[in-house]
């Protein structure tokens, strides 16, 4: 397990898929034998995770979104994104 910081590019893991679960009217991660319900936080960061963007710049853009201060955000951020790689939700780019 490596630990993330502000430049960590992450995406979801193979197999583990971000779905609208319309019969229940909310949204799971979906992953091999696993299922998880994210809460309102964690949805908007998942939604942000394509590869491409850093840690820092999807707190840039929840930032403004949210008009929050950004180093408050990702500070919020960082321990979650941790937390979903340390159990392989999510995986460096």
């Amino acid at each position: 397990m490596s630990t993330l910081g502000a430049e960590s590019r992450l995406r979801l893991a193979r197999g583990t898929r971000l779905r609208q679960d319309s019969a229940r009217d909310r949204w799971v991660v979906l992953a091999p034998e696993r299922m998880f319900i994210p809460d309102p936080t964690a949805l908007e960061v998942l939604r942000l995770l394509d590869g491409l963007r850093s840690v820092a710049q999807i707190a840039e853009e929840l930032a403004s979104r949210y008009a929050a201060p950004r180093e408050v955000i990702e500070a919020d951020i960082l321990p979650l994104l941790q937390e979903l790689s340390d159990k392989g939700v999510v995986v460096p780019a």
